[in-house]
């Protein structure tokens, strides 16, 4: 597990490898999802996220970040995130599956 600060800087350094600027970041319980976008720049993660893997919550994180460039799911969107998951930036927990992500991610 990691405090709710660690995981905002972890937020605050993906969003500079990213190139976006997130506005607010919160943490709180959420029902249905892991994280949400709004089109103001607010980025909002559920709680949970942190007891998940490392490479769990960096999927999470940035699959949202980059809603701030692309507001949906369309190619384009589908492209950065596929570039940025290949190019090992992402870091090596192991234990977590890419099933549990994608169930999550399907909002």
């Amino acid at each position: 597990m990691i405090t709710p600060e660690e995981f905002k800087k972890d937020v605050l350094m993906l969003a500079k490898e990213v190139g976006v600027n997130p506005r607010e970041i919160h943490i709180q319980t959420m029902k249905r999802k892991w994280a949400s976008c709004s089109n103001r720049g607010r980025l909002t993660f559920d709680k949970s996220l942190l007891n998940e893997p490392k490479e769990v919550r960096f999927k999470v994180i940035l699959h949202e970040l980059l809603h701030l460039r692309y507001p949906n799911h369309r190619k384009m969107f589908n492209s950065l995130l596929d570039t940025y998951l290949q190019k090992s930036i992402a870091p090596k927990d192991g234990g977590e599956t890419d099933k549990d992500y994608q169930r999550q991610m399907k909002t």
